[in-house]
C-alpha cells in the first residue's frame, strides 16, 4: 500500500495533494483481480461528483467496470494520457495512473475511507 492514500471498499484510491485538491485512480488489488485495463472513460472538467456517484468508467480483459467518487467534489484535470495509453494504469496506478483531479467540497470526507492499514486488513478478509 502507498502511503498517503484513501481507499473506498471499491477500490477506488484518493490522494491529496494540495490544499482540497486531489487524485483518483484505482488500486493495484482491482488492476490484478480483473486482468489489466484496455480501455478508459473519464469524467469531464468541470463535473460536478458526489460520493459514492459512477464518475468514469475502465474497462478490463475481463469486465466493464465503473469507478466511484470517493468523496464529493468537481472534476479539474483529468489524465489525458490514459485515453491514448491505459496501460499506464497497470505499470503504475498509483503515480502516472490516476484518472482525474478534484476540488474536495469537504476534505473532511475523506476520514470515513480505509487508511492502508485498514485497507491492507480488508483485502486480506476478501483473499481469505
Amino acid at each position: 500500500m502507498t502511503d498517503g492514500l484513501r481507499y473506498t471498499p471499491d477500490h477506488e484510491y484518493i490522494r491529496l495533494m494540495s490544499g482540497k485538491i486531489a487524485r483518483v485512480g484505482i488500486a493495484p488489488y482491482a488492476i490484478e483481480a480483473l486482468g489489466g485495463i484496455i480501455a478508459v472513460t473519464l469524467p469531464v472538467v468541470g463535473q460536478v461528483a458526489r460520493a459514492g456517484e459512477c464518475i468514469a468508467v475502465f474497462e478490463s480483459v475481463k469486465a466493464a467496470c465503473e469507478v466511484f467518487a470517493p468523496a464529493s467534489g468537481v472534476v479539474t484535470a483529468i489524465n489525458d494520457s490514459l485515453v491514448a495509453d491505459p496501460a499506464i494504469v497497470n505499470s503504475d496506478p498509483t503515480g502516472a495512473g490516476w484518472f482525474f483531479a478534484m476540488e474536495l467540497a469537504d476534505p473532511a470526507e475523506l476520514a470515513r475511507l480505509f487508511d492502508a492499514t485498514a485497507y491492507a486488513a480488508y483485502l486480506g478478509g476478501i483473499k481469505g
